[in-house]
């Protein structure tokens, strides 16, 4: 079998099952989510929809700090699968997602996004992160793309064996594993060193940015250190799976041959 063959066991399947996310649909249903506290990742309103009940959903967004997202009808109707939307569309995750005290004392690898919005790009990092032997990847709660089904199938099975954590703050984040010994490289254009000399302590994280925007100013001061890639040619960057796919698998040859 190649090995980027997607995972098929039952147990992979039923897994991802479980880690797809819930669609809410309709203005009444959205409200209640919203009142009884139920985790939600992001709410999607269609452009152009307005009234009372709609700018309450907005607000208790706002108030409960829920992305909201505002999107054309047609792909409302899509991600509706045929349900009278109203408008609005809660996504709910049907799983919860770890914490980064589930994974921060024992791993070697971290792989933190700093605002990838793409889900295609979140599940090709996951398969990714997965296949280099990271041990989980971390993702912001706002202005990130959440665990969804398009995630799943993009991941190839992946997220039945790699942990997704969830995080408020990660600036915050990132120095609470300082404190734990993380050495923590930003990948970024304006790197000082090159991702193929720059020494790889553990445990590490490797931060990376968001697509096109790369990496938040913020974000990259919290790094020990800022990691480049070298390019030729015309095209300036990677896309943002293949350039975490670039940095990871050499930390895997350094680990593996001992550099």
């Amino acid at each position: 079998m190649p090995q980027y063959a997607a995972f098929d066991t039952a147990q992979n399947a039923r897994r991802l099952k479980s880690i797809a996310v819930q669609t809410i649909a309709g203005i009444h249903a959205v409200l209640a989510a919203l009142k009884s506290g139920q985790s939600i990742d992001r709410v999607s309103i269609a452009k152009g929809a307005g009234g009372p009940r709609l700018q309450e959903i907005i607000d208790l967004c706002r108030m409960r700090k829920v992305p909201v997202r505002f999107e054309t009808r047609e792909a409302l109707d899509r991600a509706s699968r045929a349900a009278v939307h109203q408008g609005v569309l809660a996504l709910v995750a049907a799983s919860a997602y770890q914490t980064i005290d589930d994974v921060a004392e024992t791993a070697k690898m971290l792989v933190i996004l700093d605002g990838v919005e793409d889900p295609h790009n979140l599940g090709a990092i996951v398969r990714t992160a997965h296949a280099a032997g990271a041990d989980a990847v971390v993702i912001p709660d706002r202005r990130a793309a959440p665990v969804t089904e398009v995630v799943a199938k993009a991941a190839a099975g992946a997220l039945a064996h790699l942990p997704v954590v969830k995080v408020g703050n990660l600036n915050q984040t990132l120095e609470r594993l300082k404190k734990q010994g993380y050495w923590i490289y930003g990948l970024d254009e304006r790197g000082t060193e090159t991702y193929d000399s720059v020494t790889y302590t553990e445990p590490a994280a490797v931060v990376i940015g968001a697509e096109g925007r790369g990496l938040h100013d913020l974000v990259a001061k919290h790094c020990d250190v800022l990691v480049r890639i070298p390019m030729s040619g015309q095209i300036a960057s990677l896309n943002v799976s293949v350039a975490t796919g670039v940095a990871l698998f050499e930390w895997k040859r350094r680990r593996k041959s001992g550099v």
